[in-house]
Protein backbone atom coordinates (compact mmCIF):
# COMPACT_ATOMS: atom_id res chain seq x y z
CA UNK A 1 0.00 0.00 0.00
CA UNK A 2 2.74 2.26 0.44
CA UNK A 3 4.26 2.00 -3.10
CA UNK A 4 1.23 3.10 -4.22
CA UNK A 5 0.90 6.09 -2.76
CA UNK A 6 4.46 6.90 -3.82
CA UNK A 7 4.02 5.95 -7.34
CA UNK A 8 1.08 8.61 -7.11
CA UNK A 9 3.06 11.05 -5.91
CA UNK A 10 5.50 10.36 -8.78
CA UNK A 11 3.22 9.88 -11.72
CA UNK A 12 3.22 13.73 -12.84
CA UNK A 13 7.49 13.93 -13.02
CA UNK A 14 7.12 9.92 -14.65
CA UNK A 15 4.32 11.16 -17.23
CA UNK A 16 6.99 13.97 -18.48
CA UNK A 17 9.83 11.72 -18.48
CA UNK A 18 7.53 9.18 -21.22
CA UNK A 19 6.78 12.56 -22.67
CA UNK A 20 10.06 13.42 -23.15
CA UNK A 21 11.12 10.19 -24.73
CA UNK A 22 8.49 10.33 -27.39
CA UNK A 23 9.67 14.13 -28.04
CA UNK A 24 13.15 12.41 -28.47
CA UNK A 25 12.02 9.88 -30.32
CA UNK A 26 10.22 11.99 -32.93
CA UNK A 27 12.33 15.44 -32.87
CA UNK A 28 9.54 17.49 -31.25
CA UNK A 29 9.60 19.79 -28.09
CA UNK A 30 6.12 20.19 -28.00
CA UNK A 31 3.75 23.54 -28.35
CA UNK A 32 6.43 26.23 -27.30
CA UNK A 33 5.31 29.72 -27.47
CA UNK A 34 6.99 31.53 -31.46
CA UNK A 35 7.57 35.44 -29.74
CA UNK A 36 6.88 37.57 -26.83
CA UNK A 37 3.13 38.09 -27.20
CA UNK A 38 2.27 34.35 -27.19
CA UNK A 39 4.87 34.03 -23.63
CA UNK A 40 3.01 37.21 -22.47
CA UNK A 41 -0.44 35.68 -23.28
CA UNK A 42 0.59 32.63 -21.61
CA UNK A 43 1.84 34.17 -18.54
CA UNK A 44 -1.72 36.10 -18.38
CA UNK A 45 -3.55 32.81 -18.86
CA UNK A 46 -1.31 31.49 -16.04
CA UNK A 47 -2.32 34.38 -13.74
CA UNK A 48 -5.94 34.15 -14.36
CA UNK A 49 -6.04 30.63 -13.69
CA UNK A 50 -4.31 31.58 -9.88
CA UNK A 51 -6.79 34.40 -9.29
CA UNK A 52 -9.80 31.79 -10.35
CA UNK A 53 -8.15 29.35 -7.67
CA UNK A 54 -7.48 31.90 -5.23
CA UNK A 55 -11.05 33.16 -5.65
CA UNK A 56 -12.44 30.02 -4.98
CA UNK A 57 -10.93 29.84 -1.53
CA UNK A 58 -12.20 33.30 -0.99
CA UNK A 59 -15.35 33.22 1.68
CA UNK A 60 -18.37 34.42 -0.14
CA UNK A 61 -20.21 37.48 1.65
CA UNK A 62 -19.53 38.86 4.83
CA UNK A 63 -18.49 36.16 7.02
CA UNK A 64 -17.06 36.73 11.01
CA UNK A 65 -13.61 35.92 11.21
CA UNK A 66 -13.54 32.50 13.05
CA UNK A 67 -16.28 31.35 10.16
CA UNK A 68 -12.96 32.24 7.48
CA UNK A 69 -9.92 30.21 10.04
CA UNK A 70 -12.25 27.16 10.39
CA UNK A 71 -13.53 26.99 6.77
CA UNK A 72 -9.89 27.61 5.64
CA UNK A 73 -8.27 24.85 8.40
CA UNK A 74 -11.24 22.43 6.81
CA UNK A 75 -8.68 21.29 3.73
CA UNK A 76 -5.29 20.62 6.33
CA UNK A 77 -7.25 18.90 8.76
CA UNK A 78 -9.01 16.63 6.09
CA UNK A 79 -5.55 15.69 4.80
CA UNK A 80 -4.66 15.14 8.18
CA UNK A 81 -7.30 12.94 9.06
CA UNK A 82 -6.81 10.21 5.31
CA UNK A 83 -3.12 10.18 6.06
CA UNK A 84 -3.38 9.07 9.90
CA UNK A 85 -6.03 6.85 8.95
CA UNK A 86 -3.89 5.29 6.26
CA UNK A 87 -1.18 4.97 8.54
CA UNK A 88 -3.38 3.70 11.10
CA UNK A 89 -4.71 1.27 8.72
CA UNK A 90 -1.16 0.16 7.78
CA UNK A 91 0.00 -0.06 11.15
CA UNK A 92 -2.92 -2.55 11.63
CA UNK A 93 -2.14 -4.53 8.77
CA UNK A 94 1.32 -5.02 9.29
CA UNK A 95 0.91 -6.22 13.28
CA UNK A 96 -1.29 -8.88 12.15
CA UNK A 97 -4.71 -7.60 13.01
CA UNK A 98 -7.88 -8.43 10.51
CA UNK A 99 -8.72 -5.35 8.21
CA UNK A 100 -11.33 -5.68 5.98
CA UNK A 101 -10.11 -5.34 2.57
CA UNK A 102 -12.53 -2.87 1.14
CA UNK A 103 -11.10 -0.49 4.36
CA UNK A 104 -8.37 -1.00 3.57
CA UNK A 105 -8.38 0.12 -0.53
CA UNK A 106 -10.59 3.01 0.21
CA UNK A 107 -8.46 4.22 2.83
CA UNK A 108 -4.69 3.70 0.18
CA UNK A 109 -7.20 5.32 -2.57
CA UNK A 110 -7.70 8.47 0.14
CA UNK A 111 -4.28 8.49 0.77
CA UNK A 112 -3.26 8.28 -3.54
CA UNK A 113 -5.18 11.51 -3.46
CA UNK A 114 -3.82 13.38 -0.98
CA UNK A 115 -0.18 12.48 -1.58
CA UNK A 116 -0.60 13.55 -5.59
CA UNK A 117 -2.32 16.67 -4.33
CA UNK A 118 0.20 17.04 -1.77
CA UNK A 119 3.42 16.43 -2.92
CA UNK A 120 2.95 14.53 -6.88
CA UNK A 121 1.19 17.79 -8.70
CA UNK A 122 2.14 20.81 -6.96
CA UNK A 123 5.91 19.63 -6.15
CA UNK A 124 6.36 18.83 -9.58
CA UNK A 125 5.29 22.28 -10.75
CA UNK A 126 7.44 24.10 -8.50
CA UNK A 127 10.36 22.12 -9.71
CA UNK A 128 9.77 22.43 -13.60
CA UNK A 129 9.28 26.14 -13.20
CA UNK A 130 12.55 26.54 -10.72
CA UNK A 131 10.69 27.87 -7.86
Amino acid sequence: MILESALTALFPALADGVRGVFGMITGSKGARPQNIAEVVQLMNADIARLQALAQLDQPAGNVHAWVADIRALQRPFAVALVLFGYLLTVYYTMTGHAVPQSLADGVATYAQMVTFYLFGDRSYSYLRTGK
